[in-house]
């Protein structure tokens, strides 16, 4: 007899189809179930969500059933556990469950029909398994604690150790536990990005067998990513690494997971369903009753709230993690010092410092290795005419367009424009125009330049590399030019945050910070939080080998040039306490009512002119009292973006605050249809997209 299945496909959540539709089967089938249905002219995988199946000829028959156009018999159904996630994720955030469901499948997934799938696990059916994990090493006292700790509660628990204390080897102790207390447990462990996830697999796959683990990330090619994908929906695959993505793969006994550098707001989706991987992984470990560790140096402030211990003068009973502090560096190696340069007392233009530059010069001849720091690539932010004032603007967002010398271009790194330097002035035709401010090309052609005459103790040049976002486009860029680093080959590694956190730099006695003092007077409140880590994680890269510096006789050092000396920031800095650091950003934080003791949501809008995207949300904001929990949150005035135009598209966001996230998510869920209605009325069809993003991370 046939049946009536509900079945989610991807859908937006305010589309005139958002949730799930219904289409007639053969037969009745399990809920995860992965179909082929008819969608418009097309056809899309589906996921049989959860409802009753009742049968088709109770169907009203003014509406035109559409069948199933094919089953993915040989795959298992989807768990109920990672429906009930893909649910959460999307009630929370504001989306359309099969939106949520169908972008968390591997992409050949989706393209693939039965006879092909059944091709596929015929030929991917042996993996997974692998060698019996050697004895591991033994733990210092302080991983011991935290490893006791670890298994005698539930968690979740927040992993506080510093930089180079440890931390990966608390994780495969743990994941290393698991497995051989239950042989079918799979665990999960997560890193903010993807340049993270060769070094970690190698360690894992060192412990535990290459056949065990798999990696879920976006830089891996669809054929590979449904292979992992298929092991870990199997169980074949033990461990599974990932990036922000992996949080939703289909891991059927997941008994771990690990959330490591969890303060990164990589872990923060910033397109589609704009999810918190974090939090979801918290929300799953808890509904599938697994463990769950959150890992950092610096944590996030909302995670260190969440961990604070009861305080009986006050009546506070706690955070809902459990803090495990780890402070020490192995092998009794001390974190490094931190010299403060006040630029001020510097000449004017002064692109390194003369202190830094001798530093600099010594750790090249005594064959060690230095890292700088600079969060901006290219050569120049800005092309300048000192003659009528003219600066490289995109002519299609609202942003300069950033000087590349190694290939002659303007690019913008918003839109993607790109222009070859033009020979004179575009706007009085002055042949003298010149870079203003400096990247990462700029600072390594200086450093070239500085060290030209300097030698290694072999007698050879030193050796000068860049690591950012362009010198690493061509596949396997960055693992070559790691590589080099981890062998000694580089004597100066110039590069950006993605080389700042998370690596294990054995030679690096010297990080000096060149340019961080934007983000002390952002508009953005997370800016000096933000700050904070990326100086700390990227300190804690110096010194990690303790031996190595103490057979070298030097001192590990961070260095910062800057034109605040005196910044409370880097005063906690210089003592690297985070601790202190926290608590006065969370009475500031508290004082204002922003997170974690406020919570908020943007609603974004595009449109060809900012006033059409502005009338949107004030118009939307204008039904907004009399929806529920109205009470108990604040509309604030539609405002532009921080870059209100990218790509001839004119950007506008309202921000939604309230003291109770229960009130906020009320009033979201009710203000949907009043969005989507206004979205739809004849005096809006300017408009071109909007958006909800809950929990934002830049506002």
């Amino acid at each position: 007899m046939s049946v009536l299945l509900p079945v989610a496909v991807p859908t937006p959540a305010h589309s005139a189809l958002a949730g799930l539709l219904t289409y007639r089967s053969a037969r009745p089938l399990p809920p995860g179930t992965l179909v082929r249905v008819p969608f418009g002219r097309r056809e899309v995988l589906g996921v049989v969500w959860d409802g009753d199946q009742a049968p088709a000829d109770t169907a009203d028959g003014s509406i035109a059933m559409r069948d199933v156009a094919g089953v993915l018999d040989g795959l298992a159904p989807l768990g109920a556990a990672w429906r009930a996630l893909v649910s959460f994720a999307a009630r929370y955030y504001q989306r359309a469950p099969g939106e949520v469901a169908l972008a968390a499948l591997p992409p050949q997934l989706r393209e693939l029909s039965t006879a092909q799938l059944a091709r596929r696990l015929r030929r991917d059916g042996g993996a997974g398994g692998g060698a019996p994990p050697p004895a591991p090493l033994e733990p210092t006292p302080e991983q011991a604690a935290a490893l006791q700790a670890l298994a005698e509660g539930n968690g979740p628990f927040l992993l506080f150790g510093a930089t180079g204390s440890g931390k990966t080897e608390v994780y495969l102790q743990s994941v290393q536990s698991l497995l051989a207390a239950d042989p079918d447990a799979q665990a999960l462990v997560m890193v903010p990005e993807i340049n993270l996830t060769p070094q970690l697999e190698q360690r894992f796959a060192a412990r535990f067998g290459a056949a065990a683990v798999v990696s879920l990330h976006s830089g891996m090619t669809n054929p590979q990513r449904l292979r992992s994908w298929l092991a870990a929906h199997a169980g074949a695959a033990r461990i599974v690494l990932g990036t922000r993505m992996a949080v939703f793969a289909s891991l059927p006994r997941l008994r771990l997971i690990v959330v490591d550098e969890e303060h990164d707001p990589s872990y923060k989706q910033q397109e589609g369903a704009r999810y918190s991987a974090r939090d979801l992984a918290v929300w799953r470990g808890h509904s599938e009753a697994a463990r769950v560790i959150l890992g950092s140096a610096t944590p996030s402030l909302e995670s260190w709230y969440q961990s604070r211990p009861p305080d009986a003068a006050t009546g506070d009973a706690g955070g809902r993690y459990r803090r495990l502090v780890m402070p020490s560096r192995i092998g009794a190696g001390a974190l490094p010092r931190v010299k403060l340069v006040d630029m001020n007392q510097q000449p004017r233009g002064t692109v390194l410092s003369a202190p830094l530059l001798g530093a600099l010069r010594e750790r090249i001849a005594r064959g060690e290795q230095s890292l700088i720091l600079l969060n901006r690539r290219g050569y120049a932010p800005v092309l300048h005419c000192g003659d009528c004032g003219w600066k490289s603007e995109c002519p299609h967002c609202s942003a300069y367009r950033v000087f590349h010398k190694i290939d002659r271009t303007l690019r913008c790194h918003h839109c993607g424009f790109t222009e070859p330097v033009p020979r004179a002035c575009p706007a009085c035709g002055n042949p003298d125009i010149a870079p203003l401010g400096r990247g990462t090309e700029r600072i390594e052609e200086y450093i070239a330049e500085a060290f030209a005459d300097c030698a290694r103790p072999n007698g050879t040049p030193a050796c000068i590399v860049r690591i950012d976002a362009d010198s690493t486009r061509v596949k396997g860029a960055l693992e070559q030019q790691l590589a080099a680093v981890h062998d000694g080959s580089v004597d100066v590694l110039v590069g950006t945050q993605m080389v700042a956190k998370g690596h294990d730099f054995r030679r690096i006695t010297l990080v000096a910070a060149v340019n961080p003092d934007g983000a002390l007077f952002s508009s953005d409140f997370r800016a000096p939080e933000r700050l904070f880590a990326l100086l700390m994680q990227a300190g804690g890269r110096a010194g990690r080998d303790a031996a190595f510096v103490a057979a070298q006789q030097a001192q590990a050092e961070l260095w910062v040039q800057t034109f605040h000396p005196q910044h409370s920031l880097f005063a906690a800095l210089r003592r690297h306490d985070y601790p202190a650091f926290a608590a006065q950003e969370l009475a500031d934080r508290e004082m204002a009512a922003m997170p974690p003791f406020g919570f908020q949501a943007l609603v974004r809008a595009e449109a060809r002119t900012q006033e059409a995207a502005q009338a949107f949300l004030q118009d939307a904001a204008a039904a907004a009292p009399q929806l529920p929990g109205a009470e108990r949150v604040t509309c604030y005035p539609a405002v532009p973006m921080a870059i209100q135009r990218v790509a001839d598209i004119e950007r506008a966001q309202m921000l939604v605050e309230s003291p109770s996230r229960a009130a906020l998510q009320r009033f979201l869920t009710a203000w949907q249809a009043v969005l989507a209605a206004t979205r739809a009325a004849p005096a809006h069809r300017g408009l071109i997209r909007w958006a909800v993003d809950v929990d934002p991370l830049s506002i």
